[in-house]
């Protein structure tokens, strides 16, 4: 009914016009004749030219009251498309199909279609955009878009932090001329049989990142550019470069051992020898295998923490008991070296709570550390106290000392301050790596101070239960 609403107003508006003339054009004739003035037939002919001429103007205005009602909607539709051109945002139900005759609410019906899912789509393509700008901002991963002149289309923060690059540094060839890389853009792009390529690059010495090439079509699979990916392996490259080291320095601490074995055990096959060098070839010996069985066991106990394999039984105990419970244990190498060794509880040291067996392994480490390498009638003095939650263990001597540049490095497995001297008296260069991987375990802490000639301090931090 709404649809045919404005037609029937205009057939109204058109009959209306058609009596209303018709009554003019009687009424004029009845009025020239009851003057007399003009004949019969002349104000017939007169009466029919004005109405005609009435019923033009009637129409004229009806025509154009009509053209302006059905051409409001299509000037409103031409209206929103060209807002929809300009990118702004429609309200979808601006146009009322109901209110618009048939052919036209066809129309308007249409269009309001088309209008809400395009305005759909346009919000989601909105939303997707500002996901993939959120996860660029916030990727730890460089990344550059470039098109395919080597301008810069995308770039998040990541890349222009882990490249180091300036403004200026703006198209593909500047970006990686500046990293000296001999690669070119036309080649990743039209190379049919490139996919994609990888290239390690060091950054001022100190940083190394991996990058990955990767060339995009557009939507005809024509080339459009390259993505490049940025990524900061430095932590790996360390860790390998250690994991290299670590294999070199196990081949190398068990070379020695086996190859001092084999030589004293070939001498004594080859040779005759008296008791006396038979039992000084075999002290060797056993001598070097009982530092290569020890070495073995501490490679296993350092995989076993770094597989977290070790099961901790953690209990309350006394730290200052362990303490002297470890001296104790170590007088007879002690008392060979005529030393000075004291120990003291400095407070009232509440329980601490940790694996006990372990936090002992520590201190009889550290302990047979400045047993080592204290000089005879030194002295080591061994204090426990408490401070805030943690109770702690200080050992002082006044042994030979290490080098100021060399305390950052002593926990690193291996590292010996004096290869030769650590290696005579025995050691594995893996003591302090399983001591601090202990006390990490046990949520405690160790600390180093020494100077050369004058001794060194070691303090070790065990929480107290709480």
């Amino acid at each position: 009914m709404a649809k045919n609403f404005r037609f029937k107003i205009i057939s109204i508006f058109l009959i209306i016009g058609i009596i209303t003339i018709t009554l003019f054009g009687l009424v004029c004739i009845f009025i020239i004749q009851a003057k007399g003035d003009i004949p019969k037939e002349q104000s017939i002919s007169y009466a029919i030219l004005l109405a005609i001429g009435i019923y033009a103007v009637l129409a004229s205005v009806i025509g154009a009251i009509s053209i302006k009602i059905f051409t409001k909607p299509v000037t409103r539709i031409l209206k929103n498309a060209e807002k929809i051109a300009a990118g702004e945002a429609l309200d979808i139900h601006y146009l009322n199909p109901e209110k618009e005759d048939a052919e036209v609410g066809d129309l308007v019906k249409a269009f309001n279609l088309m209008t809400s899912e395009l305005q759909q789509n346009l919000n989601e393509a909105a939303k997707q955009k500002r996901q993939i700008e959120a996860i660029l901002l916030h990727m730890t991963d460089g990344v550059i878009a470039f098109d395919i002149n080597g301008k810069i289309l995308h770039i998040n923060p990541a890349a222009t932090r882990l490249l180091e690059l300036t403004p200026q540094e703006d198209t593909f060839d500047k970006i990686f001329k500046q990293l000296k890389l001999d690669i070119n853009l036309e080649k990743i792009v039209y190379l049919e049989n490139w996919t994609s390529y990888e290239q390690k690059v060091n950054i001022q010495d100190n940083k190394t990142v991996n990058l990955y090439f990767a060339p995009y079509t557009d939507e005809a699979d024509r080339p459009n550019g390259v993505i490049v990916v940025i990524q900061d392996i430095t932590e790996h490259v360390k860790l390998d470069n250690m994991r290299k080291e670590f294999v070199a320095d196990v081949s190398h601490e068990l070379k020695t051992p086996i190859t001092i074995i084999m030589g004293n055990a070939d001498t004594l096959l080859d040779s005759e020898y008296d008791r006396e060098m038979q039992a000084k070839f075999l002290n060797s010996i056993a001598a070097e295998a009982r530092r290569m069985a020890s070495l073995v066991s501490d490679l296993l106990t350092l995989s076993r923490y770094d597989n977290n394999e070790t099961r901790w039984e953690k209990t309350e105990f006394d730290l200052g008991d362990l303490a002297k419970k470890c001296l104790e244990s170590l007088k007879i190498e002690i008392d060979k070296k005529k030393q000075n060794a004291e120990c003291f509880v400095t407070a009232n040291v509440p329980p601490v709570f940790a694996d006990k067996d372990g936090i002992e392994r520590v201190i009889r480490n550290i302990l047979t550390n400045s047993i080592k390498y204290t000089e005879e009638g030194g002295t080591i003095k061994v204090y426990v106290g408490f401070v805030y939650n943690d109770a702690y263990i200080k050992i002082i001597d006044n042994g030979i000392g290490i080098p100021e540049s060399d305390l950052s490095k002593i926990f690193e497995r291996f590292y010996r301050v004096d290869k030769a001297r650590t290696r005579e008296m025995g050691g594995t260069g893996l003591g302090l790596s399983i001591a601090k991987e202990i006390l990490d375990k046990n949520n405690g802490t160790i600390d180093i101070k020494s100077k050369v000639g004058e001794g060194t301090e070691v303090v070790i931090r065990v929480p107290t239960k709480v």
